[in-house]
């Protein structure tokens, strides 16, 4: 397993007039919005992972909340 991450996202849903609102706090320029929760989580959760893959182009970390994957240490 090389260069494996997992991150941990919070994610804030609001209701607007349009239906709800996904924000991430602390990752700029992450929020969608979707007739549903589901929907609204679905389009945020992809516009992270664009986030992530143009910061990753240009050799940059999302910044908070990552944790390397590595192989289990033995007891």
């Amino acid at each position: 397993m090389s260069d494996a991450r997992a991150v941990f996202l919070s994610v804030v849903l609001e209701v607007n007039e349009d239906g709800y609102l996904a924000t991430v706090p602390g990752l700029q320029g992450a929020f969608a919005e979707g007739d549903t929760v589901e929907e609204a989580l679905f389009n945020c959760v992809d516009v992270v992972k664009m986030i992530s893959a143009y910061r990753a182009e240009r050799g940059e970390a999302l910044g908070f909340n990552e944790v390397e994957l590595g192989p289990e240490m033995s007891a």
